[in-house]
């Protein structure tokens, strides 16, 4: 019976009785309401909307999706049956009701349901078809972490972190992969809330008085760890090519907490902590020292371990305050963050204040209008020591405390430091004393996004962003009685930096039968801005009197020529993305980026970027739903090309300056002129260096949740990359900057395996694990070899122990092979040549700068109100230079030095020349208890006023199992030469601490 029937039949019953008219039109009345669409929105139990939904009324066998924010609209009525089914979750019944319905779908064992975050979107799990993974804040929330790349440790298969330093809110190396560039780094792109990241520096590095030039801050530093609510790795070509010339190192997004459904929260999270150091090197004791030597005027008459000097039991101590509240229309989240967190050298420390501000806010009907507002804003305090990586052999405040002599002491007879009165060697303490490097830096990030919905499936978006910050860099050295700088410098560094973003697309989802689609196209424009100035003092005031000159410069001194810098580039960029599903089993993905970069020459300013991938998921077919074991089982096939813009500006333009050595005379009085000097050959064709990558992978579920994962197999080639290298014949400079037709080649094999091994009311017990392979090579480099890896120590100056050749695996180790010693302790090298004669041309290539294996394990059990949870990480098949080692050989016996004690018990003679050589290169194979966590969570059952209180204990570096003999296995620092990154090398990093920390979680 239809609408038009009803109505006929009510305008002939007015003609014949009113009263029955009246009747048949609150019949039709009634009929019309009952066609009045159905609406509502489907979630998970967590509150997080389930995009792509099916929903089907029994009654009309009529059917629909949810869009990407879990809503829907079928046409129905009230009191329809509605079946609601997704992967990874139960089906579920309900009836339909007249108001908007919020229908909660109880997740199954299957992690398949699970909405990920990908790039300019969001996809299930069971739609994903490239390589990725996602962390949430329950997997990631371990132990002392200042920055966010930290956190990732041993959590997600193919990424390896390896520490620059241990010196709180120091940068690290991120490898996504393995190392896909000579000179342009490894450094991934890092996304927050939808804004990517520059990878430049946004604080200034330290000046060096003669102690080397230490590096800037970590540039993630500003951001509050206890705000992220996800971190997703892109890994593949498929699924990071959206960000196109940015993507070749892997994509990481961020995205920060919102407010939850459900009633307001307001949660305090603390913890105090202290630190020590991870490991002290194994030198020789006073005792052990007076023994060892010939010359007893090396004997002091002291007894002092130089370590515990400079070495400290840190505090540490954050705390967080955040309040979350949901509504009817949107959704807000502030928080307020205090991290203090004291090194565990003496001095130094890291300070840092953040407040944040999530805020989402909907606008006229069915939520058409949706705006949203991430703020954050950090100031953080700094203060460094003199360690910088560039120092020579005597440089370093660490190397200095290393080698002291044990039988010096601190102080003299009059309560002074102790002066070594030594060239190129001091009292590390009395370097403390006169060294000061303070640092200080704003930053602030936010953005605005608003999506409106023009019609059913077609969404517009814009996002606008920005990214400033300001730093200030102040470094004193205070005259004193040493050869480095003895009259005293300061020095100060200014950074500034402003990135804007203008992003804006469509998305357009469609559902057709058993057919889905999503479109993406869309527009982004990005703008860096960076400017610098640097001035400063010497022949500065004493330590103590008058105005220090971080406060006024002008106190006292001579000033030194200000300097200054100012730079800009722009990106550009179309892109575009196609998601097809059929039936849930057949997935394509397809994608296609046009960057467009000022960093480039005029005729390659443009780069392409494309994938594809394609997804079965077998277990949806028909011959496989009778396997009970199989839950899900999916495979993946991918194709992409992403870029590699990390190069600095201008460097296909050329550059000229104005020098004496250029200058011509030009009159009669022989006065030279000026000439123009060409620093810089131009170069217009340079583009971006290129990555190639295929991915293969499975996803599996399997015996009802008790076993899932993944497994990879990658190939990923980067060709064209940019180099620095001699130039031709009648060239104005040397060197020029060009794309050269080498590659560089990283495969292997990566897994994720998860199991749930208990589930009880009072107990559950569940366990990853995720390893990655990786094989390295260099294929057809131009040139013969190129160097980089700078050596410290005693006449080493020059001689760099990394290798970039043909047929090796970039940062192989160049130097001569060590074979022991003879009965006289005197060294044996091999003779590669057999002329007699040990040189430089008996060095050889060793490989093994990169680790071809590392894997996480992570355990998380639950008794009653009792949580367990540790962590494990570990590398094998990778080799370090150690060059602490080198500058602690045998031969400062017969310098008033102290020295490694492996290397006097194996008998050593100190008249031994200091070579580069296999004596000082040792496996970094490893096995670390990287983190304990047990927590209880009080009863609350009488406290109405408290959701759940949970106190804890942790341990992070609690245990490490390793052969190598330097502070710690998992280092990288950097030693580069001509802009060729290093890789395997230790040189007196700042040391990794032992954190034990107490804490709570209150929620109310």
């Amino acid at each position: 019976m239809n609408k038009q029937f009803l109505l006929m039949v009510a305008v002939w019953l007015s003609a014949v009785s009113p009263s029955m008219a009246n009747a048949a039109g609150h019949f039709v009345y009634d009929q019309v309401a009952r066609q009045e669409p159905i609406k509502g929105v489907v979630v998970g139990s967590d509150g997080a909307p389930i995009p792509g939904a099916s929903i089907k009324s029994l009654a009309s066998n009529k059917g629909t999706t949810t869009n990407e924010r879990g809503e829907f609209t079928l046409q129905g009525a009230a009191g329809d049956k509605l079946v609601i089914t997704f992967i990874g979750y139960t089906q579920q019944e309900v009836v339909a009701t007249s108001t908007p319905m919020r229908i909660t779908l109880s997740g199954s064992n299957s992690q398949l349901g699970e909405v990920v975050v990908v790039g300019y979107g969001s996809q299930t799990k069971a739609d994903v078809t490239g390589a990725l993974t996602q962390l949430k804040a329950d997997n990631i929330k371990q132990g002392v972490n200042v920055s966010v790349d930290n956190m990732l440790q041993g959590k997600v298969s193919g990424v390896r972190i390896a520490q620059s330093s241990g010196e709180p809110g120091a940068g690290v190396d991120v490898f996504i992969r393995g190392v896909g560039s000579i000179r342009s780094g490894s450094t991934p792109l890092f996304v927050v809330d939808g804004i990517p990241l520059s990878n430049d520096n946004v604080s200034a590095g330290g000046t060096d008085f003669g102690l080397g030039s230490s590096e800037p801050k970590n540039p993630l530093n500003f951001l509050n760890t206890s705000d992220i609510e996800t971190i997703t790795v892109l890994k593949d070509a498929s699924a990071a090519a959206i960000y196109g010339a940015r993507g070749s190192n892997g994509v990481v997004l961020i995205t920060t907490k919102r407010g939850s459904r459900g009633t307001s929260t307001l949660t305090y999270d603390a913890y105090l902590g202290t630190s020590k150091v991870i490991k002290k090197l194994d030198v020789l004791n006073a005792d052990e020292y007076r023994k060892a030597i010939k010359d007893p005027a090396y004997d002091h008459k002291g007894n002092t371990d130089w370590q515990d000097v400079i070495y400290r039991n840190a505090f540490v101590q954050n705390h967080n305050l955040s309040f979350a509240k949901t509504t009817n229309t949107g959704s807000y989240m502030a928080s307020f963050s205090r991290m203090d967190q004291d090194g565990i050298v003496e001095t130094s420390s890291f300070k840092r204040t953040t407040a944040r501000l999530n805020a989402e806010e909907s606008f006229f009907d069915d939520r058409r209008l949706v705006v949203k507002l991430n703020l954050t804003a950090s100031d953080i305090d700094e203060t460094g020591i003199p360690n910088g990586n560039t120092a020579g052999s005597d440089g370093q405040l660490i190397i200095h405390a290393l080698m002291a002599n044990p039988t010096r002491s601190v102080y003299d007879s009059l309560g002074g430091y102790t002066n070594f009165n030594m060239n190129a060697h001091y009292n590390p303490a009395y370097l403390l004393s006169i060294y000061k490097d303070k640092t200080n830096t704003f930053r602030v990030l936010g953005n605005v996004e608003a999506s409106l919905r023009l019609f059913k499936g077609l969404n517009y978006r814009i996002n606008y962003g920005i990214d400033k910050s300001t730093s200030e860099r102040n470094s004193t050295i205070y005259p004193n009685i040493t050869d480095r700088t003895p009259l005293g410098a300061y020095a100060q560094n200014n950074l500034q930096s402003h990135t804007t973003l203008l992003d804006q697309y469509l998305t357009y989802n469609r559902s057709i039968d058993k057919h889905s689609f999503e479109v993406l196209g869309g527009f982004s424009y990005q703008q860096f801005k960076f400017a610098g100035t640097a001035f400063g003092m010497i022949n500065i005031a004493k330590q103590g009197q008058g105005v220090d000159p971080e406060y006024n410069p002008g106190y006292s001194g001579t000033p030194t020529i200000p300097s200054g810098y100012a730079q800009e580039n722009e990106l550009q960029s179309y892109f575009g993305r196609v998601n097809y599903n059929y039936d849930n089993r057949y997935l394509v993905t397809a994608s296609l980026r046009a960057d467009g970069s000022t960093r480039f020459g005029e005729s390659k300013k443009y780069g392409y970027f494309p994938s594809f991938a394609l997804g079965w998921t077998l277990s949806q077919e028909g011959f496989m739903k009778d396997i009970s074991a199989i839950q899900n089982l999916k495979l993946r096939a991918s194709w992409g090309q992403t870029g590699n813009q990390e190069v600095p500006n201008k460097i296909t333009q050329a550059s000229y300056s104005l020098a004496t050595s250029a200058g011509y005379y030009l009159y009669d009085d022989l006065k030279v002129v000026n000439g123009v000097l060409v620093n810089r050959t131009a170069n217009p064709n340079l583009k971006w260096e290129m990555v190639q990558q295929y991915n293969i992978g499975a996803d599996f579920d399997l015996f009802k949740g008790k076993l899932y994962g993944s497994v990879e197999y990658y190939n990923k080639t980067t060709k064209d990359p940019i180099l620095n290298i001699p130039s031709g014949p009648l060239s104005p400079t040397t060197t020029v900057w060009k794309n050269v037709d080498a590659s560089i080649v990283n495969k292997g094999f990566e897994f994720t395996l998860g199991t749930t091994l208990i589930r009880t009311k009072d107990f559950s017990w569940s366990l990853d694990v995720n390893g990655a392979t990786i094989s390295n090579v260099i294929k057809d480099l131009p040139v013969s070899e190129l160097y980089s890896g700078s050596i410290s120590g005693p006449g080493l100056s020059g001689v760099n122990a990394n290798i970039y050749k043909n047929g090796y695996e970039a940062g192989s180790f160049f130097m001569l092979k060590h074979l022991g010693y003879d009965k006289d302790g005197k060294d044996i090298f091999e003779d590669k040549n057999d002329d007699g004669v040990i040189n430089a041309a008996d060095r050889q290539i060793f490989e093994g700068a990169i680790p071809n294996f590392n894997f996480g394990l992570n355990s998380q059990m639950r008794y009653k109100k009792f949580d367990l949870s540790f962590a494990v990480i570990g590398q094998t098949g990778g080799y370090l230079v150690n060059n602490t080692a080198l500058d602690l050989n045998i031969n400062s016996l017969a310098s008033d030095r102290n020295v490694l004690r492996k290397f006097y018990e194996a008998n050593a003679n100190p008249a031994n020349a200091v070579q580069l050589s296999t004596l000082y290169l040792e496996k970094s194979d490893f096995v670390r208890l990287s983190n304990l966590r047990l927590g209880y969570t009080l009863p609350l059952e009488r406290v109405q006023w408290l959701k759940s209180v949970n106190v804890y204990v942790s341990a992070s570096n609690l245990l490490t199992i390793t052969g190598y003999s330097g502070y710690d296995p998992l280092v990288n620092t950097t030693k580069t030469v001509g802009g060729n990154q290093s890789l395997g090398i230790d040189y007196t990093t700042y040391p990794a601490a032992k954190t034990f920390l107490f804490g709570a979680t209150v929620k109310f």
